[in-house]
């Protein structure tokens, strides 16, 4: 059954408008959604390495952009939206604590949560609460996603076909590791701050 289902998301890489769904999903990620972008952009990179550069460019774009929709429903939505989020993530009763913390060291916040598992979402929604430099946000979650997205990249384009040769044959395995680091992220975010 995970055979299927890996061949049938290695297939979704090979249609025409398999970017732009990767896209609206790293866009999503940043801002509200729970998964993130690297479940496709890990099996596109893979079926096709010549444009793996074109697909963490396209996630950091978009991310950067789901960022800048996050930072606005910290800025201009909190009492609503942004609270429904912070609420699914079981944060609401730290979020002065957090806010207070961000005011003071939000620049290591975007830096270092950008390159983890621990969602992206917490700290753009948390940037435009916080009224932190909107400037700044932009070009550190362009530094951070980038950095991110690229390095991803970078391990896809030189090693891809050990690295789907390793997937094929420990697909269970594989999928288990990425499962245990997204509820990781979702986890240090519930017991870290």
């Amino acid at each position: 059954m995970l055979k299927s289902l890996y061949d049938w998301i290695i297939s979704l890489t090979q249609r025409p408008n398999a970017v732009w769904a990767m896209a609206a999903i790293s866009f999503a990620e940043s801002s509200f959604f729970p998964l993130p972008p690297d479940l496709m952009l890990v099996p596109m990179g893979i079926a096709n390495r010549q444009r793996i550069w074109w697909y963490a460019f396209v996630c950091t774009i978009a991310s950067v952009l789901g960022g800048i929709f996050g930072y606005m429903i910290g800025a201009l939505l909190f009492d609503s939206v942004g609270a429904w989020v912070m609420n699914f993530y079981g944060l609401t009763d730290k979020m002065e604590t957090f806010r207070a913390w961000y005011q003071a060291n939000g620049q290591w916040a975007i830096l270092l949560k950008g390159l983890t598992p621990i969602p992206y979402k917490i700290v753009t929604i948390t940037s435009g609460l916080a009224g932190y430099s909107f400037t700044w946000f932009v070009i550190l979650s362009l530094v951070t996603r980038g950095a991110r997205f690229f390095l991803l990249a970078a391990l896809i384009h030189f090693f891809g076909e050990p690295i789907k040769e390793f997937i094929e044959r420990r697909l269970g395995l594989t999928l288990a590791l990425m499962g245990v680091i997204i509820i990781g992220g979702f986890v240090a975010v519930k017991y870290l701050f």
